[in-house]
């Protein structure tokens, strides 16, 4: 069981064993989530990691003509 102090400030430092579980290194960020009286932590990963994740092989596409798109989309419905 890892555990750790802490600081008068609120702060801790999370053990080795947990940083190296959630791929943590100096700078990264963590997000708590609480829920009935437990608390989970999870590594915040970039929004740069969802480039690619959805395959297109069109033409590349302007903010105006997505936000037309957009608009399209929402008048169809």
């Amino acid at each position: 069981m890892n555990e750790s102090r802490i600081t008068a400030k609120g702060q801790t430092t999370l053990p080795k064993a947990v940083r190296e579980a959630l791929f943590l290194h100096a700078g990264d960020r963590v997000r708590y989530f609480v829920h009935d009286g437990e608390v989970r932590i999870r590594k915040v990963l970039p929004i740069s990691r969802l480039y690619g994740a959805l395959p297109y092989d069109g033409p590349p596409v302007s903010v105006e003509e997505m936000q037309q798109a957009i608009i399209a989309g929402a008048t169809d419905s």
